[in-house]
């Protein structure tokens, strides 16, 4: 009720403030966030993964999304580097990704220690947004690192890009041979011409290049739309960076931010929200956010190097639901577990790893 209240009359796609006892969990995750870098201090790259997602929810305050059903949309930031969740932002199903995405890469990038040296940023077209990408490229940033931050954005595919790569002239198109791409697939890079107008464009700003990517069936078969052809463009300040890695350094966010989506809503009931409120949802899918940083801190503190891309559910059966018997014997109390030798090494090991409980 109280996010419903700061809605503006006649206002449709709007994100209201944390609560009090919302803006409480903040600052958890930013502690574990710290406490986590601080026992991986070798770690002085951080690259931000910026995305949103649908939650669905069939309740009357739930709003309609564009995929046309109904729910929410929050939008989660990833320090790709260490898979920790720096920074959310609980939202409407109405609220499209591509408003106001600056204040949560503020906060993911606010959220990272002061170890780390170098600072990338990833995100899809949601993210082609001027107020972001200007934050991004101005070297004296307010609320923020100082320095470069290298940036690969999908940008938004407007008429007069897409005429501009469609003009490019045969020779301009370079063979992408990146490792995982689909062999059913001809992918092709090119410089792109189109540098959009912008009375706003500020100095001693990163310059940004345009990235084409053109995609075609290898057996001169149709895509689903009935096109024999697809264009994409990145853009990015990574102007020493060809095509052949910079589109495939991009791409990996596929494995990081929408990983997280996955394992959130999927396996840590972060897709179940438990009511109508908003407030009572945002936290809910905040403290889920919290378990999967606990996770991966265990995975990557305490456990063998095999187990850090295990899931929770590999780990509920393989580490917190090991049976156990307590007996009395002789005067004395013994726990019979039922597991192997080296499982029990495994965990005996993993508890002295991990910190005693003040």
């Amino acid at each position: 009720m109280t996010a419903q209240a700061q809605r503006p009359v006649g206002q449709g796609a709007f994100i209201p403030e944390d609560t009090a006892p919302l803006q409480g969990l903040a600052p958890v995750n930013v502690e574990l966030v710290r406490a986590v870098a601080a026992r991986c201090p070798d770690q002085r790259i951080a690259t931000i993964d910026q995305d949103a997602t649908i939650h669905e929810r069939h309740t009357r305050e739930a709003l309609a999304h564009y995929e046309g059903g109904r729910g929410y949309q929050p939008m989660t930031a990833v320090w790709a580097e260490l898979n920790r969740v720096v920074a959310d932002q609980f939202r409407d199903g109405n609220v499209p990704a591509r408003v106001a995405p600056l204040p949560v890469a503020q906060a993911a990038f606010a959220a990272l220690p002061p170890t780390v040296q170098e600072y990338s940023y990833r995100g899809d077209s949601a993210c082609h947004e001027h107020e972001l990408l200007t934050w991004l490229r101005n070297p004296t940033r307010p609320n923020g690192p100082g320095g470069p931050i290298g940036v690969a954005i999908s940008a938004r595919m407007s008429p007069a890009r897409a005429a501009a790569i469609q003009a490019l002239p045969e020779t301009a198109w370079h063979v992408s041979a990146a490792p995982g791409e689909r062999p059913d697939d001809l992918r092709d890079w090119a410089d792109g011409p189109f540098v959009p107008s912008d009375a706003r464009e500020q100095r001693n700003t990163a310059p940004l290049r345009d990235v084409a990517v053109r995609v075609r069936p290898r057996q001169g078969e149709l895509f689903a739309d009935g096109s024999a052809v697809k264009h994409f463009a990145v853009r990015s300040t990574q102007g020493d960076w060809g095509g052949a890695r910079l589109l495939p350094w991009h791409r990996e966010k596929a494995g990081t931010i929408e990983h997280v989506h996955d394992v959130v809503k999927n396996a840590l009931a972060g897709g179940v929200l438990p009511c109508g409120r908003f407030g009572a949802n945002a936290a809910w899918l905040r403290l889920a956010l919290l378990a999967h940083n606990v996770l991966t801190a265990l995975k990557r503190l305490a456990l063998p190097p095999e187990w850090l891309t295990a899931r929770p559910k590999r780990l509920r059966f393989l580490l917190f639901t090991g049976p156990g018997r307590l007996v009395t014997h002789a005067r004395q109390r013994w726990l019979r577990l039922a597991t192997t030798r080296d499982r029990l090494v495994q965990w005996l090991a993993a508890s002295q790893w991990l910190p005693a409980p003040t």
